[in-house]
Order: structure tokens, then sequence, then C-alpha cells
């Protein structure tokens, strides 16, 4: 999840300030984190991308540009294969194969037209961030996404982290109650388990943390067990 903003003539990775990238809130310029991205799926040829794009970019085919300069486009998943409608996406082996292991999404609709991007509120439903969306015990949808529960969207991302980010209480957050959340959304979303988990401090947690949370939804999501590792390894799980 990236925000990228037109910043000294060339596109910035930035939080914004009034709607503005600014000196004291750029981080980056895009290419540089492109490349690294470049640089994962080279070494990684088993591993898939995800980028959802916050875009503020308002240059001609700003985007393109960055994605052909940094090489990331001979790894592009093409928007004419995404399903439609709410239908399954390719097997992961599928897409490995043949080396289409980088989705992006965008939020401004335009560029799917113009940049063939494709638009996030298309494909994906996305639960409440920041203060509105920490409590555990229901989950709502943020304003630009479609209802949870619509599965005319094929992809679901939960977000799970306060609106200003401290360390502390995003170990609280990434413990006990993100899986309690997770529960929580599968069934605001229509028992659907979900594909994307947003957090603060990612590597924080009194437990398991994000990295259980994700290993519950990949053994839900594949084999219906609490745990990926039962999948792998055959272990008996309730369903």
């Amino acid at each position: 999840m990236l925000d990228t903003y037109d910043f000294k003539d060339d596109v910035w990775l930035c939080h914004s300030f009034r709607g503005k990238c600014t000196r004291f809130t750029a981080f980056e310029p895009a290419i540089d984190t492109f490349k690294e991205i470049r640089a994962f799926l080279s070494e990684n040829p088993s591993e898939i991308v995800t980028m959802i794009i916050e875009d503020h970019v308002k240059a001609p085919n700003g985007l393109t540009k960055v994605f052909d300069a940094s090489g990331l486009r001979k790894y592009w998943f093409p928007m004419s294969q995404m399903p439609q409608n709410g239908r399954d996406w390719p097997l992961v082996r599928d897409m490995v194969a043949k080396n289409q292991r980088l989705i992006v999404f965008t939020s401004d609709e335009s560029k799917q037209n113009s940049e063939r991007i494709a638009y996030q509120w298309n494909y994906i439903v996305e639960s409440q961030y920041g203060d509105g969306g920490i409590d555990f015990r229901s989950c709502h949808k943020r304003e630009e996404s479609a209802p949870l529960h619509d599965k005319s969207k094929s992809l679901v991302l939960i977000n799970y982290f306060d609106s200003v980010p401290t360390k502390k209480l995003s170990c609280e957050n990434n413990s006990e109650d993100l899986i309690d959340m997770l529960h929580t959304c599968y069934k605001a979303a229509g028992n659907r388990w979900a594909n994307f988990v947003a957090v603060d401090y990612y590597k924080r947690s009194d437990g398991g943390g994000s990295f259980q949370a994700i290993d519950t939804l990949n053994g839900k999501l594949l084999c219906g067990c609490n745990d990926v590792h039962a999948c792998v390894h055959g272990l008996s799980c309730a369903s």
C-alpha cells in the first residue's frame, strides 16, 4: 500500500499534508521503491506482490513511466485477465508459471482507461481504517468501498491500526485482537476470509502477531485449518 504524489518534477512516495506532498512528508522517489520490489521478485521467483496505490499523480502517464523505468513491467499481471464480477483469480502456480507476479491497483479510476492500471474499487472491498475501524467486535466498510459482503468484488482487505501509529498500541492491536478482528470481518464480508491485512509495526505483538494472523488466513483459505502449517503437513483440523 503506497501513497504516490507529484513532487520535484517526479513521482514520489509521500504522506500528504493538506493534500500535498512536502519536503517534510516526502519519503523517496517512487522508482527507488519500485526497483526494490523488482529485485525482490527477481530473487524470489515463486512470490507474488500486490501493490495498492493511493494515487495522487496527475502527470500524464506518470505512474506508467515509473513502472517502465523500474523494470517491473516484465512481472505485470494484465488488467485484461483480472476476474470480473467476483470470479476466482488464477492459481498461484499458474501466475508463477507465466511470471505474472505483480498485481497493481490504483485509487484513481481514470487510470484504468488511460494507463491500464486496475481501479481498486472494482475488485476490492475494504474495512474502515484508523480509529474508526479498531474495534474487533465490529467490522464496517470504509467510505469508498462497496459493502463488505458485496461478492462482485473478489478481494477483501482488512485494516487494523490506530489513526496515529504508536508502537505500544500496535503491539496490543497485533496480538489476540487482530485474530478476533479477522473472524469478525469474515462474517461481515459474507463468510469470506481476508486476502490482505494492513497493520502498523507488523513485527510487534505479544505473541504470533501479524505473522500468526496471516498463517491463520492462509490455513482457512487453503484447507479450512486454523494454521497454514496444518495444511502443509497434512494434520487434521476443524473445518
